[in-house]
């Protein structure tokens, strides 16, 4: 039985903020960080982390947005457009921040036996690369990345070298905000790394999320789920 409710995260300097906590009923397990798209902490990212706590992980999914306005979620078009406004004046700096303290918030849990992965879309698949290349609670980064179509990954390539964990990034080939020659630098600069895979979908932005009908394909979520659970399962210690 899959457990839920919300755990309260405290950043250098106090301040304390909210992440959805889906956690499996008995026993533990390695644990993952759940970075939503800009519709924030909604009803599929809770769906999402009570499927994966269902398989045995704990799982946290932090409000992203909690510095600009907090509990955002949105469902619809109009809550798309209002999450990509926040996202762009979400502060890189402030986010490394605060997935630090949901690194270590996470792996201090009791369900958590100490591996967490990160698995982030959209604006989160960019912060989830960000995650594996800057983000080190107690000296550790986390020890395996997801990124579904992160637009900011291209410009932040010079990070490579710091990603210190196995990795695997998602990308639509129609994908508007990351054109063809982003995805090609993306896997330029992982192609002497044989524990990062980079999967190519005929999809566009968002492909995975329902609440986006008109780029929502099923066929490639469902192929990119079913290799993302792969490669949590064989990843994560």
């Amino acid at each position: 039985m899959v457990t839920t409710g919300y755990e309260s995260i405290t950043v250098p300097g106090g301040a304390a903020w909210d992440a959805y906590r889906a956690a499996p009923g008995a026993g533990r397990g390695p644990g993952i960080v759940l970075l939503p798209e800009v519709t924030g902490v909604n009803d599929h990212m809770r769906a999402l982390a009570d499927e994966l706590a269902g398989h045995g992980y704990p799982v946290l999914v932090p409000d992203l947005f909690w510095r600009l306005r907090r509990r955002f979620e949105g469902n619809d078009p109009a809550g798309m457009a209002e999450g990509a406004t926040l996202a762009r004046r979400l502060d890189r700096d402030e986010a490394v921040t605060d997935l630090t303290a949901t690194l270590a918030h996470l792996r201090a849990m009791p369900g958590c036996t100490g591996g967490v992965g990160v698995v982030g879309f959209c604006v989160g698949g960019t912060l989830a690369y960000l995650c594996g290349t800057s983000v080190r609670a107690g000296g550790r980064g986390p020890d395996a990345v997801v990124s579904y179509y992160g637009s900011g990954v291209p410009d932040l390539l010079d990070r490579v070298d710091s990603l210190e964990c196995p990795a695997m990034f998602h990308f639509g080939d129609r994908d508007p905000y990351l054109p063809a020659d982003g995805i090609a630098a993306v896997e330029a600069a992982v192609a002497n790394r044989p524990d990062v895979a980079v999967h190519h979908y005929d999809a566009g932005h968002a492909f995975a999320n329902p609440d986006a009908p008109s780029s929502h394909d099923p066929e490639a979520t469902d192929i990119a789920w079913g290799r993302t659970r792969t490669f949590l399962d064989d990843a994560l210690p």
